[in-house]
């Protein structure tokens, strides 16, 4: 499945999601309902995914969590905050480059309408 079309079913979902409890909510609970929805999509979803970092002689096996991993593709980071900052795309991008993807998608539900809250993020040397 292209990259394109699993993007598009995570934004739908998400749309859907936020027209049906709004803005309010803390992040668990977005996530919890997205995993929900695109694993009723069919799709492959991975929560609260481990990621492992190395330092040196030092490996931190938890280092980071990832919220959502789609189909071992898209790097899914989910925000109920009231602005998004570039450290947060910075985030999604070190995640990104440390599991070697291209496609990741930061999302926040603390907006009015929910396309003000979607941002892609590529990593241009991930694989795909």
């Amino acid at each position: 499945m292209e990259a394109n079309t699993i993007t598009g079913q995570i934004v739908d979902s998400c749309i859907k999601i936020h027209n049906a409890i709004g803005p309010g909510c803390f992040e668990k609970v977005y996530e919890e309902i997205l995993f929900f929805e695109l694993y009723k999509c069919g799709l492959k979803v991975d929560r609260q995914l481990s990621l492992p970092i190395s330092y040196e002689s030092l490996s931190i096996k938890d280092a980071y969590k990832i919220d959502l991993l789609v189909e071992e593709r898209i790097v899914v980071e989910i925000k109920s905050i009231e602005n998004v900052l570039p450290v947060h795309f910075k985030q999604v991008n070190t995640y990104l480059k440390l599991m070697n993807l291209k496609h990741g998608i930061l999302l926040n539900f603390k907006v009015n309408l929910m396309k003000e809250g979607i941002h892609r993020v590529f990593n241009n040397f991930g694989n795909e």
